[in-house]
């Protein structure tokens, strides 16, 4: 028997693939060698450690708040002004848990070894289209403006939901560290030294982030302004949810970052190979391109 780690896909940095590796004779001079891809169960357990102590913590936060918030309702009824405020507070932080427990639920599906089971051709166009779209009322309200651009008709293959989650907590989280008045982009592109490799950088003119803060950004329920987080309704998941979605297309996620200057967390995936058939396809039809946006430094 032999533990053998082999690199996964063609993406740098994209993981590794954990395989247990049997070979027996079988007499006549042959072998049967017999290969087993633990790589998912050792994923899971490593997760299993220390998530539910963390969902535990993050679900007593809302929850506490809510009850302790219900009982000031009560002892102050008398007061309409009074009532209206705190059931206003009572609302939020029940959106809070709604999005918290919505987010734990994606995370947990992303843990499962079938989290792919069935992939299909997904356009990166479309993806890009509706993350912008889920955002654009936040981004409104805060006076931010979103900007979406770059190469036109790019492919990969996988679950076209969570490519459209990964992109649009991406987006998110660049609206919730940004001032008023500033931009966020979205610019697709390919890999100028690896063709078969695309891009989805979202760039952000925020707080940024300090180098130190950058490794632990992704882990789940960290989050590097706790107050901010929190004024803003963000859970800490969105994030690890990035990783675990690329992790699951054979693909990571990169992070620039400057304190003062804004960041640029860019979704990397191995594109659909352009030979490849696709039901709908219209042979020699030309793919548009358009600037990609600029870095918001």
């Amino acid at each position: 028997d032999a533990a053998v780690t082999v690199a996964r896909g063609r993406v740098p940095g994209a993981g590794q693939f954990h395989l247990q590796v049997r070979v027996a004779g079988i007499g006549r001079g042959r072998v049967l060698i017999l290969i087993e891809d633990h790589t998912a169960a050792r994923r899971v357990e490593a997760m299993r450690r220390d998530f539910v102590a963390n969902v535990s913590h993050e679900l007593k936060t809302p929850v506490g708040a809510i009850q302790l918030l219900a009982e000031t309702v009560e002892a102050g009824a008398d007061d309409p002004d009074f009532v209206r405020d705190y059931s206003g507070r009572m609302r939020k932080e029940a959106r809070r848990l709604g999005v918290l427990v919505q987010e734990i639920i994606e995370l947990t599906r992303l843990q499962e070894g079938d989290a792919l089971a069935e992939p299909e051709v997904v356009e990166i166009d479309d993806v890009v289209a509706e993350a912008v779209d889920r955002v654009r009322v936040e981004a409104d309200g805060r006076q931010i403006a979103l900007v979406a651009g770059g190469t036109k008709g790019l492919r990969v293959r996988g679950d076209a939901a969570l490519i459209t989650t990964a992109v649009r907590n991406l987006l998110d989280n660049a609206i919730r560290y940004s001032e008023p008045r500033t931009r966020v982009s979205v610019g697709v592109s390919l890999d100028p030294e690896h063709s078969d490799i695309v891009r989805i950088a979202v760039v952000d003119q925020g707080i940024g982030i300090p180098k130190e803060e950058q490794e632990r950004v992704f882990e789940r329920f960290y989050r590097v302004d706790k107050a901010r987080s929190r004024a803003t309704g963000g859970t800490g998941l969105g994030l690890s949810i990035v990783k675990h979605v690329a992790a699951d297309h054979g693909g990571t996620v990169e992070l620039w970052s400057a304190p003062g200057r804004g960041s640029t967390f860019t979704l990397v995936l191995p594109r659909l190979p352009e030979g490849e058939p696709v039901e709908g396809d219209v042979e020699g039809e030309p793919a548009d391109a358009v600037p990609t946006p600029g870095s918001g430094s």
